[in-house]
């Protein structure tokens, strides 16, 4: 996998029926689309959680428990 993009296989949140889609990093990138098309599903609900995720995979586990996240 390149890692100059950002790759998203099979988003089913909400609206997202199985998209795939590419996006390349260090870049200002736009989603548009009709109301209700799953946007910000796209943004928040599937791009954003991901690299929380892995920003809080990255912590060690004695800092993760400040969190007060499930692990």
């Amino acid at each position: 996998m390149p890692t100059d993009r950002i790759a998203v296989t099979g988003a089913r949140e909400h609206n997202l029926k199985n998209i795939s889609v590419e996006i390349p990093r260090d870049r200002l990138v736009v989603i548009t689309g009709l109301s209700g098309s799953g946007k910000s599903s796209l943004a928040f609900d599937t791009i954003y959680a991901e690299g929380q995720r892995r920003y809080v995979e990255s912590l060690s586990a004695y800092a993760r428990q400040f969190l007060g996240l499930k692990e």
